[in-house]
């Protein structure tokens, strides 16, 4: 409820002045019923001020609770809610409103001048340094919207559109009044310009804020500490922004941290993203980028689910015309230590890169690959990260680390490790090796395909592992399609199998971490063109429900995959084709699992203990090494595989217990 201001009292006013308050004209000052002037000390007045009441103690860490009130300040052009606390600002606080529970202790400065969007509409320059791809951030900027902003560029009306969508809500949000949300915390800090903060927010120790949001919430907080500069700016819920971290023209998406000394500028991060030591220059960071080392820079480039190691690098300029070469690493993939690639490059998913790489390559139809250095030229190992188990391991780790506790999820996330998207690049990259291997004949050594070779042997072995990756994948959508049905006959079982869509047939994109049928992003697309979609919330209404019908695009896809394989339709499928392929995913799945359970064995082999045991014998080395590392029978993945396998399998022979009868019929 808005409360009843009214004038100071004269013995309010004389309180106030014997308490070494001041003011040019008090009768602009006014308060909430029940002020108390005894909490008010050495405070100077000006322009237009509202007080609210200032009755209880404010607590503060290490168990020390103080009374609410305002001490040693000067307050301009404020409204000043409940119970706010604030102490010792050196210079001032001008033009906000502070509501409820506020505190504000010993900092610099606070002030709105002139009128500001708060860090809404500024453009940050992503993926091409040089320009031509700029996303106007906004406080509820999601990973698919800076997306299409940013790779549709010929889609003109639609990027016009949006922009005028952004800049509506830019308008709309433009005030010369700046406001602290209930429960926000200022300490220690020194300059905040033009910024605007959130419930339950704190902000400590920082240095400079200046042009930006911190959309913080009370069930999930926003935290930026210690020697942090941040210019032109906006934060979303539940991430954190620490230790000397430096910002400029930058959104960071929710459940982000930036810690350590990381520097970043014109770059957009999104869910659950992770910036340590390290710089990023123009980056679009899609969910889970994360990269730790001090000297890893990512520049110019897209990437998703990206775990970059120490000494990342990439060039994106020949000394010609400047820095307007670009890159994108598609979803999941790694970058070992020193690793450099010079754009234009494309990686595909889930690609370990090793090496440095000089030649503009595109692997995007050969996902799960190694692409490593070998003698200045790219050598890559197609499907074998297939049979890793760090790849398996950081698919399931992700949704586990998902830090995001907002309500409102700006980002919508898929975290299949086999989907359209991925199994459509291993039907590609199957056929591509097939053509290659029948084009260059059997004596070959090596195939080269995009400035990359391909070894002969991994050539043979990357048409395999893709193989058992399809066969998983189809058997997995065959299974869950099939999952708690009983059937009379075979009709049944072709009437279940039938999609209850035509959507999802064609090609299929990642945009930021959601997964779609492309056709429905060209529809989503020309319904912005024509106005059907007409408001930043009508589009984000939409990802919403392109997300929620995944299930059904994606069954949609495997059923016109599964009846390719076959060659013929699901009304001519019988028992006996869904027992095989039950069969045949149950050995692709058992093959892919024996692969990772001898890979995670090479984790427990004798050279990975050396250096344990240091002061000791063989004896004491093992002894070390199980104390540290645990023993291979007991380590919690490798159990998980044996489960996995176990589990798989009684799935499988439940599937074919109740279509077996079905075949005698069929």
């Amino acid at each position: 409820m808005e409360p009843q201001w009214r004038a100071l009292s004269t013995a309010e006013i004389a309180r106030l002045s014997e308490q070494g308050c001041t003011c040019d004209d008090w009768s602009r000052v006014q308060v909430a019923e029940g002020f108390r002037a005894d909490r008010v000390h050495t405070t100077h007045f000006c322009g237009d001020v509202r007080l609210g009441v200032f009755e209880k103690g404010v607590s503060f860490f290490g168990g020390v609770t103080k009374p609410a009130g305002i001490r040693h300040a000067t307050i301009h052009n404020c409204t000043i809610g409940d119970n706010v606390y604030i102490s010792t600002v050196r210079n001032y606080i001008a033009n906000y409103v502070l509501e409820d529970d506020v505190v504000i202790d010993n900092i610099d400065l606070l002030v709105v001048e002139g009128e500001s969007s708060f860090g809404n509409g500024t453009p940050v320059a992503a993926v091409n340094e040089a320009g031509g791809r700029e996303i106007p951030i906004y406080d509820h900027l999601s990973a698919h919207t800076a997306y299409v902003l940013a790779f549709y560029r010929h889609r003109p009306k639609v990027i016009e559109r949006l922009k005028a969508m952004i800049a509506g809500y830019t308008a709309s949000v433009r005030s010369s009044m700046g406001r602290v949300a209930k429960g926000a915390r200022i300490m220690n800090s020194r300059l905040l310009k033009n910024v605007r903060i959130g419930p339950g927010a704190v902000i400590e120790g920082v240095n400079r804020l200046e042009n930006g949001s911190v959309n913080s919430c009370i069930e999930d907080p926003v935290y930026i500490g210690p020697g942090v500069y941040a210019d032109d700016f906006i934060v979303a819920s539940g991430s954190k922004i620490t230790d000397g971290t430096i910002i400029c023209h930058c959104f960071v998406g929710q459940g982000c941290v930036l810690s350590k000394q990381y520097s970043a500028e014109n770059s957009v991060f999104f869910a659950n993203c992770g910036g340590f030591h390290g710089e990023a220059c123009a980056i679009f960071a899609g969910p889970y980028t994360v990269t730790h080392h001090k000297s890893t820079l990512l520049i110019a480039g897209l990437f998703s689910f990206l775990n970059a190691g120490s000494g990342t690098n990439q060039s994106n300029h020949m000394y010609k015309l400047g820095p307007v070469h670009q890159g994108v690493v598609e979803r999941g993939s790694k970058t070992g230590s020193d690793s450099y690639m010079l754009w234009p490059a494309k990686v595909g998913p889930f690609t370990v890169v090793m090496g440095r790489h000089y030649r503009n390559s595109d692997t995007s139809d050969l996902p799960f690959s190694y692409l490593i250095e070998h003698e200045d030229e790219s050598v890559l190992a197609p499907g074998v990260n297939l049979r890793s188990v760090g790849t398996v391991r950081d698919a399931r780790k992700w949704p586990q680390r998902d830090r995001r506790k907002d309500p409102r999820k700006l980002d919508h996330i898929n975290f299949k490790l086999l989907s359209p998207y991925t199994v459509q690049k291993m039907i590609n990259g199957r056929d591509l090796l097939c053509k290659l291997k029948a084009a260059a004949g059997p004596t070959s050594d090596y195939f080269i395909y995009q400035s990359v070779k391909i070894p002969n042997h991994a050539l043979e072995r990357g048409i395999g592992l893709y193989q058992l990756g399809i066969d998983k994948f189809i058997g997995n959508c065959l299974i869950k399609r099939l999952e708690n049905k009983r059937f009379a006959d075979v009709q049944e079982m072709r009437a279940a199998l039938r999609p209850t869509t035509t959507i999802g047939l064609g090609k299929w994109i990642d945009l930021a971490g959601m997964l779609a049928p492309e056709e429905v992003v060209l529809q989503l697309l020309d319904d912005i063109e024509a106005g059907v979609v007409q408001s930043l919330d009508a589009l984000d209404a939409r990802f919403g429900s392109v997300h929620e019908d995944y299930p059904e695009y994606e069954w949609t896809w495997a059923a016109k995959v599964l009846q390719q394989q076959l060659g013929r339709t699901l009304d001519e499928m019988t028992a006996d084709d869904v027992v095989e392929l039950t069969n045949r995913w149950e050995k692709a799945v058992v093959r892919l699992d024996d692969l990772l359970y001898e890979d995670a064995r090479k984790e427990f082999s004798g050279i990975v203990q050396t250096g344990f045991g240091v002061d000791g014998d063989e004896v004491a080395r093992q002894g070390d090494f199980a104390a540290v590392r645990g023993t291979f029978e007991a380590d919690g993945f490798v159990g998980q595989i044996r489960e996995h396998i176990k589990s798989k399998t009684t799935l499988a022979g439940e599937l074919l217990s109740r279509i077996e009868p079905l075949q005698a019929g069929a």
